[in-house]
C-alpha cells in the first residue's frame, strides 16, 4: 500500500524548509518536493548578512543546506523532483511529479516567486557578483559605489531610495518617457541628489567578467549608446509568483499571488500557502521562514480538528 503523508510541501526555499522543520518536529510524516532547483532564490545569493543568528553572514547556498539538513534531522523526506500537476478535488490529495505520484492529507505550497530579469547574455553569469534583484538584501555591499537601478514602478523607486543610504550615485533607467510609479514615489526619486533619472533608455549589455564594471545604455528614440561605469545593477522590473501550476484551483490576485482565506489556508481546505508565493511586499528569507512556521502550525491544528493523525509511523 502506498504511503499517505501527513503533508507534502511543494518548494524548498526558507518557507518550505521551515514548514518541514515544524511539521516533522510535530511528528507528522513530511515529504518535501524540492524541485530540481532546490533552495529557492537564496541559491543565487552570495552573502546573506541580515538573517538573525549568523553574525558573520553566510552564503545563500550554505544557509539552504543547513535548513535542509535540519528538516531531515527531524525526519522530513526530500525528493528533488518537479511537480507537474496536482489534484486537490478529494483527500488524500494527489501530487504528481515528472517521475512519480504522491499522496497526502494536507499540502503546503511554498513555490516562491521569481525575479523578472532583463534577459541579457551576461546577466545570469554576473548574478551575485554585481547583478541583483534585491536592494534590501544586497545594498550594503555597494557602499560608496555607483550603481544602476532598472525599472519605472514603485518597486524601482523604493529600491533606488533605499540604496541612497549606501551608494555614491544611482542611475535610474526606464525605457519609457514617463514613470509608472505613484506620484509621491516619483517625487522622492526625482528630488534626491543621489538619483539621476534616465528615461527612454534601456540596458542592452552588462560589462564585466568576474564582477560588474559597467552597463551599456541605448536611447530607444535615437538609438545612441553610452557606457556607464558602475559596480552594480539592481533589476527592479517586478517578480512573478511561481503559481502557474495552481491556476484555476487556488484563489489568486491579478498578479498571480495566492490569497489565503484564513491565516495561511487557501480556498481549498487542507491546502496552505507560505512565503513569497503569497508575499509581494517583503520578499525576505526571514519573513518567508516565518510564513513556513505559521503554515505548519495551522496545518497541524487543522489535521487535529479533522481527526486525522498521520505520523511518521502511520500509513494510509
Amino acid at each position: 500500500m502506498a504511503k499517505i503523508y501527513g503533508v507534502i510541501i511543494i518548494g524548498s526555499g526558507p518557507a518550505g524548509y521551515t514548514a518541514a522543520i515544524y511539521a516533522a518536529r510535530a511528528d507528522l510524516s513530511v515529504l518535501v518536493l524540492q524541485g530540481y532547483q532546490a533552495g529557492g532564490q537564496l541559491m543565487q545569493t552570495s552573502d546573506v548578512e541580515n538573517y538573525p543568528g549568523f553574525e558573520e553572514g553566510i552564503l545563500g547556498p550554505e544557509m539552504m543546506d543547513k535548513f535542509e539538513r535540519q528538516a531531515q534531522r527531524f525526519g522530513a523526506e526530500m525528493q528533488t523532483e518537479d511537480v507537474i500537476s496536482v489534484d486537490f478535488s478529494q483527500r488524500p490529495f494527489t501530487v504528481r511529479t515528472d517521475t512519480g505520484e504522491y499522496q497526502s492529507y494536507a499540502v503546503i505550497i511554498a513555490t516562491g516567486a521569481s525575479a523578472k530579469w532583463l534577459g541579457l547574455p551576461n546577466e545570469k553569469h554576473l548574478q551575485g557578483r554585481g547583478v541583483t534583484a534585491c536592494a534590501t538584501c544586497d545594498g550594503f555591499f555597494f557602499k560608496g559605489k555607483d550603481v544602476v537601478v532598472v525599472g519605472g514602478g514603485d518597486t524601482a523607486m523604493e529600491e533606488a531610495i533605499f540604496l541612497t543610504r549606501y551608494v555614491n550615485k544611482i542611475t535610474l533607467v526606464h525605457r519609457r518617457n514617463t514613470l509608472r510609479a505613484s506620484k509621491i514615489m516619483q517625487d522622492r526619486a526625482r528630488n534626491h541628489p543621489k538619483i539621476n533619472l534616465v528615461l527612454e533608455s534601456e540596458v542592452v549589455d552588462i560589462l564585466g567578467d568576474e564582477s560588474v564594471r559597467g552597463v551599456v545604455l541605448r536611447n530607444v528614440v535615437t538609438g545612441q549608446e553610452t557606457t556607464v561605469e558602475v559596480k552594480g545593477i539592481f533589476v527592479a522590473i517586478g517578480h512573478k509568483p511561481n503559481t502557474d501550476l495552481f491556476q484555476g484551483i487556488i484563489d489568486m490576485d491579478e498578479a498571480g499571488y495566492i490569497v489565503p482565506v484564513e491565516n495561511t489556508m487557501t480556498n481549498v481546505p487542507g491546502v496552505f500557502a507560505a512565503g513569497d508565493v503569497t508575499d509581494h511586499r517583503y520578499r525576505q528569507a526571514v519573513t518567508a521562514a516565518g510564513d513556513g512556521c505559521r503554515a505548519a502550525i495551522d496545518l497541524e491544528r487543522w489535521l487535529e480538528d479533522q481527526g486525522i493523525k498521520v505520523g511518521v509511523e502511520d500509513w494510509g
